[in-house]
């Protein structure tokens, strides 16, 4: 719907450019039409007199009335005029004329406005395209859970897919009884698969959280918020634990819809009661 009313919006204002030409363009021709340059009628005037051929001038209606006056008088030093025939009217050849100032500055504001539309037609047509269903904001396919499994076990359980701006870990079985009690249906999707995919922005303030491969936490070095390995808050400033994404599993395969941002858990959730296993990467903050 959106990409119908980009269309309409930019016929109508490339309509209104073509009237606005089309009416610029008549006042043009009607200025040409009505008036002559004065550099073209003194050439007029000079290629007469050097041909000799100056024509006689009409007589005016106030000769006339003179004469008249004249003659009932019982005469007149005034020569009647003789009758002239009415000279058929000719448009000025606009090649002769030029453009006139006026003329070359509305043609080049017009050519502006032009321009301008040409330049912002195709940035709207652009921008409101319809974009690929792949990169952060979709549903995007990570891949089979055994191959996921086996990449966060070989980066110590880690496992960092920068396309999705998240943290996958994986999820004990074991603590699965404790998760449906703490987490929706979209979670536990992926949860009771054996994986969970983390958002990597703190909710704190925003800054991007890092995995400790000591303590075997993310923890936050902004202001020292701490999360246990599947996100849940165990220390710090944060007010809640890690966000994380709707997933689901078909097929063996993982997907994650980074369209769908869930808020972690509430402070205090501990379903899976993981201690820091090692010394802390950064010093913790006070929990809240």
């Amino acid at each position: 719907m959106s990409f119908v009313i980009v269309l309409a919006i930019v016929g109508l204002v490339l309509a209104a450019a073509a009237v606005l030409f089309t009416v610029q363009r008549t006042r043009d021709t009607q200025r040409a039409v009505g008036y002559l340059a004065r550099e073209t009628k003194s050439r007029d005037r000079s290629a007469s007199r050097s041909r000799g051929e100056e024509a006689e001038a009409p007589s005016t209606g106030r000769e006339v009335e003179l004469a008249t006056v004249a003659a009932r008088r019982g005469g007149t030093d005034l020569a009647t005029a003789p009758p002239s025939a009415p000279v058929a009217w000719e448009p000025p050849d606009e090649d002769a004329m030029g453009v006139t100032r006026r003329q070359f500055m509305n043609r080049g504001i017009i050519a502006g406005f032009g321009l301008g539309i040409g330049g912002f037609a195709p940035a709207a047509l652009a921008f409101l395209w319809p974009q690929g269903t792949s990169g952060f904001g979709s549903k995007i396919s990570v891949g089979s859970v055994a191959e996921l499994k086996s990449q966060v076990q070989q980066g110590n359980g880690f496992l960092y897919y920068p396309e999705g701006r998240m943290w996958i870990t994986e999820y004990p079985a074991s603590s699965l009884d404790n998760a449906r009690g703490a987490y929706s249906e979209s979670e536990l999707a992926g949860m009771e698969a054996g994986l969970v995919a983390l958002y990597q922005k703190c909710p704190h303030l925003g800054c991007r959280v890092p995995n400790c491969p000591t303590s075997q936490w993310f923890e936050c070095g902004c202001h020292g918020s701490q999360y246990n390995r599947v996100g849940e808050k165990k220390a710090g400033p944060a007010p809640r634990g890690l966000d994380r994404f709707a997933m689901a599993v078909e097929g063996g395969t993982f997907t994650v819809d980074t369209g769908l941002i869930i808020q972690g858990p509430a402070i205090g959730t501990n379903t899976t009661g993981q201690e820091a296993e090692g010394p802390h990467c950064i010093s913790g903050g006070a929990a809240h």
